[in-house]
């Protein structure tokens, strides 16, 4: 059953005035959340399984194509920044290539043997992790990817919205968030990539906590690349110590980590 695919529960939508428009649209957002939260179990199994992996040098690989394959290199690229990782810790590839996270490559979902190549490129090993996400369940070059990985002896998982689909019955650990029929009909950007991202920030988020990434609820790994991050680790010093703005600033200028700043603070009073 291709759920995704099925006819909006909205009817004459250019009929509509804005208001009603935006309206419809939330009113469809505001179940997505919920429908995630039905499947937290199936969530956790996965993450669990990951953990061990990436606490022994594992790496995870988001594969998808089209707004799928987006959102994973989007989750992926937020990495490094957010927690001070490396950039080959969580890696997002897309069907098509590089070009494809701007302009849609023809046919490029629909290559079974795509997302193998690109895979190979990266000498997996087994404490490695490959997420497919797909809306629909069905993408090829998901499905060739997750398969791949199997044989090689990699945890795979996968992220979709459709009971009983291919890529699920594929991946070892799937998580399927059924969100039912599109606003517009058929535009999986909308409810089911509202849903991949929920899941997505909640996969890594909750991975980088688990790899000590985090202290209390602030990012003291996060890259300090511009004057709205510096303030924000400068704040952080503040909140967890007793130094001033002042010292705060000049502790960040001299160690350039929130982390090391807190692991060698001295207090003076």
């Amino acid at each position: 059953m291709n759920i995704t695919e099925s006819t909006s529960n909205h009817e004459n939508l250019e009929l509509k005035s804005t208001t009603e428009l935006l309206n419809s649209i939330n009113s469809e957002d505001i179940t997505v959340a919920y429908k995630v939260q039905k499947i937290i179990p199936s969530i956790q199994a996965f993450i669990d399984e990951c953990y061990k992996r990436m606490k022994k040098g594992g790496r995870l690989f988001y594969i998808g194509a089209g707004t799928s394959g987006r959102l994973g290199i989007l989750d992926a690229s937020e990495c490094p920044p957010t927690f001070g990782v490396d950039s080959g810790l969580v890696v997002g590839l897309i069907a098509g290539g590089d070009i494809a996270i701007r302009k849609a490559v023809e046919f490029a979902e629909d290559d079974i043997n795509g997302a193998r190549k690109d895979l190979k490129k990266f000498n997996l090993s087994k404490i490695d992790t490959v997420i497919g996400i797909a809306a629909s369940g069905y993408t090829p070059y998901v499905i060739g990817g997750l398969k791949h990985a199997n044989k090689i002896g990699l945890l795979t998982g996968s992220i979709t919205c459709n009971p009983n689909n291919p890529i699920e019955k594929e991946a070892k650990f799937p998580m399927t968030v059924i969100v039912g029929p599109e606003f517009l009909t058929g535009s999986t950007r909308m409810k089911s990539g509202t849903a991949q991202k929920l899941i997505l920030n909640m996969i890594s988020t909750s991975l980088m906590i688990k790899m000590g990434k985090v202290k209390g609820n602030k990012m003291i790994d996060m890259q300090l690349s511009n004057n709205k991050l510096l303030e924000r680790g400068i704040k952080m010093i503040q909140e967890s110590t007793d130094a001033t703005q002042e010292e705060a600033k000049d502790l960040l200028d001299k160690y350039s980590s929130v982390r090391e700043v807190l692991k060698n603070y001295r207090s003076k009073k």
